[in-house]
C-alpha cells in the first residue's frame, strides 16, 4: 500500500472517530439534564445459533421488557424528575453479531474492543438507518443446555452502547431484566458498586444500608448486584421488584437528591 493510501485510509478513520465523539457528546449532553425522555432499543441475538436460542427470541416481544421502563422510570420519580426518564422499545432480532470482548483480555485489549464496539454500533446505525435511539442494547442470548456461565456484560457511556449476555430460558427472564437495567445504568454514568467476590459494597452497593437490623437486607442496589444476606453471603435479584436505585448512583446519573 502506498503511503498516500495509507494516509487517505487514517484519515477516514480519524473523521468516523470524531463523528463518533460528537455524537456522544450530544447524548451525554441530553443524558445528563435528563429533561427529555431517553429512548433506549434493545435488540436480540441468537449468540450461539442454537435452535432453543432461536425459538425464544421468536417468543419475545415489547412486553418482555416493559418491566425495565416501568423500573427505571418508577425509581428516577422517587429522585424527583417530573417525566418517563426512558421509553424501552423491543426492535426484535439482531442478526449481525457486534464486536465481542476479548476474553480475559488485558486492559488494552479492553480498550481497543470499546472502540471497535463504539466504531462498530456507530456505523452499523448509520448504514442500516437505526439511529433515532439515545441508547442502543444488544443482548446476546445463549442455550441454557450448552451454557452454564455467562461471560460479563457490559454497558458504555462513551457511546451509550451495552452488550448483555442472557440465558434464552423463560425462567431467567426476570434476572435478565435485572442484568440489562443494570448495563443500563452504566450507560447513564452510573459505576459498579461491588468488590472483587462480587459482594456488594456498603453502603454504596446497598439499597437500605442504614435499616436495622442491617441485615438480611430485603433488596439489591441495582449498581451493586446482589442482595446482601450477611457480611459475607448475598443472593441474585430474582427480577427488578428486588431492586432499588441508591442514593450514590443516582448522584452518579446526575439524578435530584433533594427528594
Amino acid at each position: 500500500m502506498s503511503q498516500k493510501a495509507r494516509n487517505i485510509r487514517y484519515l477516514i478513520l480519524l473523521l468516523i472517530l470524531l463523528a463518533v465523539a460528537v455524537n456522544e457528546m450530544m447524548i451525554k449532553l441530553k443524558v445528563a439534564s435528563w429533561d427529555q425522555t431517553l429512548q433506549v432499543r434493545v435488540y436480540a441475538i441468537n449468540a450461539d445459533s442454537r435452535p432453543v436460542t432461536n425459538s425464544y427470541i421468536d417468543k419475545l416481544g415489547a412486553k418482555d421488557y416493559q418491566g425495565i421502563e416501568a423500573f427505571i422510570n418508577d425509581e428516577a420519580r422517587r429522585y424527583g424528575i417530573d417525566i418517563d426518564a426512558v421509553k424501552v422499545e423491543y426492535a426484535g432480532e439482531l442478526l449481525e453479531i457486534p464486536p465481542q470482548p476479548p476474553l480475559q483480555g488485558s486492559v488494552l485489549d479492553n480498550v481497543f474492543w470499546s472502540l471497535h464496539f463504539r466504531g462498530w454500533a456507530w456505523y452499523w446505525g448509520m448504514t442500516t438507518g437505526n439511529r433515532t435511539a439515545d441508547v442502543n442494547l444488544f443482548v446476546n442470548y445463549f442455550d441454557i443446555e450448552t451454557t452454564q456461565a455467562l461471560q460479563h456484560s457490559v454497558g458504555l457511556r462513551g457511546g451509550l452502547i451495552g452488550l448483555i449476555n442472557a440465558f434464552a430460558d423463560n425462567s431467567y427472564r426476570g434476572s435478565n431484566n435485572v442484568v440489562i437495567a443494570h448495563e443500563l445504568m452504566h450507560t447513564f454514568g452510573a459505576s459498579d458498586k461491588y468488590d472483587a467476590g462480587n459482594q456488594p459494597i456498603r453502603p454504596d452497593g446497598y439499597a437500605d444500608a442504614y435499616q436495622d437490623p442491617l441485615y438480611p437486607q430485603k433488596r439489591a442496589e441495582i449498581m451493586g448486584g446482589r442482595i446482601p444476606l450477611s457480611p459475607t453471603q448475598s443472593r441474585m435479584p430474582e427480577s427488578l421488584s428486588d431492586v432499588a436505585v441508591g442514593v450514590f448512583s443516582a448522584a452518579e446519573m446526575h439524578w435530584p437528591l433533594d427528594y
